[in-house]
């Protein structure tokens, strides 16, 4: 038994797609509560807002919205630290990676349709924001990089010199490759759906109900973000957005399946936080905590969101102001198709859970 268990646990190592999610998921750990407590602070500001408790303009809500989306805003700072620590590098140059992807000046050109020439090479627009792949992928590169330099670099220099070197090779890379690869996929994706919508709403709402939660994991997502405003400001409404309520509450079933089938305590807390994260809209503490690092429940999750997405395209559901699906941002969706909008995401929880708790053997938790 015992050397069954080995073996096991050597396919497991070798396993290169494990692998890489056992370091992803092992970099939000350390952070999964606080993201969690961002996400339902951010909810619940929010909502004291949209009922008239707050206003929008008092110092307590601008207080608290800027701590709670500033955590999701800044979200790079934390990952260089906690992929510092996961893959050995140095802490302080980690961090110029994202020092430089959030300066205000290089945010105000990449992320508003403006180019910028690096080495004569052109780096395209791209979100940095909240941005997880980017990051993740430049301290990967960093770590690289760092091994001939504490090599073969003088210790009277290597101080000083270390930084500059990784700086010089790390960020332009950066910049030319791993923060457009979001964009590109994204805007990829996006136009496939406006192909599928045109010719099929139910199909395209399968489509994105099942494909906005991975693209979520890469930053890609944040290209619907433009075409959905475009859209209102032309048409009065948008047709993307209401496609992928059931999504965000397929991950929340299959947290909630998951609190249940974990054995360990913690595991269980983590759980049932992303499962209440989700249930307010925000994914990010189910898929980096629990989904991510449990292919089953990922895939559960989506085939919820795409039921859901099915049910929205069915009724041509619109959003008229520009807002993340949800319970709590459901007036944003008042229009055509509304009862079906909030119906798809009714229905997508309880699907995430069921198809997630029936494979409770084959998860092996």
């Amino acid at each position: 038994m015992k050397e069954q268990d080995n073996i096991q646990k050597d396919k497991q190592k070798n396993n290169p797609g494990k692998v890489i999610v056992d370091n992803i998921t092992g970099i939000f750990v350390p952070i999964i509560n606080y993201l969690t407590a961002a996400s339902i602070l951010k909810s619940v500001i929010v909502l004291l807002a949209g009922f008239g408790v707050l206003d929008t303009a008092s110092g307590v809500y601008q207080i608290f919205y800027a701590v709670s989306d500033g955590f999701f805003f800044f979200l790079p700072f934390f990952l260089a630290i906690t992929a510092a620590k996961q893959w050995k590098t140095d802490m302080f140059i980690s961090l110029l990676i994202p020092v430089a992807m959030l300066y205000p000046d290089l945010v105000a050109i990449l992320e508003h349709d403006k180019s910028l020439s690096i080495f004569g090479l052109t780096a395209q627009p791209a979100i940095y924001h909240s941005g997880v792949i980017p990051v993740l992928l430049a301290v990967g590169l960093l770590h690289f990089v760092e091994i001939p330099c504490d090599k073969f670099l003088p210790n009277a220099i290597k101080g000083f010199v270390k930084p500059i070197i990784c700086c010089l090779i790390v960020l332009p890379v950066t910049f030319l490759l791993f923060g457009p690869m979001g964009t590109w996929i994204g805007d990829g994706l996006t136009k496939l759906f406006f192909v599928l919508y045109n010719w099929n709403p139910i199909v395209a709402g399968i489509f994105m109900g099942f494909a906005i939660q991975p693209m979520v994991v890469i930053g890609a997502h944040w290209s619907i973000v433009p075409v959905s405003i475009a859209s209102i400001a032309a048409n009065g409404y948008d047709v993307i957005l209401p496609l992928l309520g059931g999504a965000v509450y397929g991950q929340c079933g299959a947290c909630l399946a998951m609190g249940i089938i974990y054995r360990e305590k913690a595991q269980k807390t983590i759980a049932f936080q992303a499962a209440l994260s989700a249930a307010l809209g925000v994914t990010e503490p189910s898929l980096y905590g629990v989904t991510l690092k449990t292919p089953r429940a990922m895939i559960s999750a989506c085939i919820a969101g795409a039921c859901g997405g099915a049910i929205a395209g069915i009724a041509g559901a619109h959003c008229t102001s520009f807002a993340f699906p949800s319970f709590i941002t459901s007036v944003a969706y008042v229009g055509p198709g509304f009862a079906w909008f909030l119906a798809s995401m009714a229905i997508a929880l309880p699907i995430g859970f069921v198809l997630t708790i029936i494979q409770k053997k084959a998860l092996g938790k």
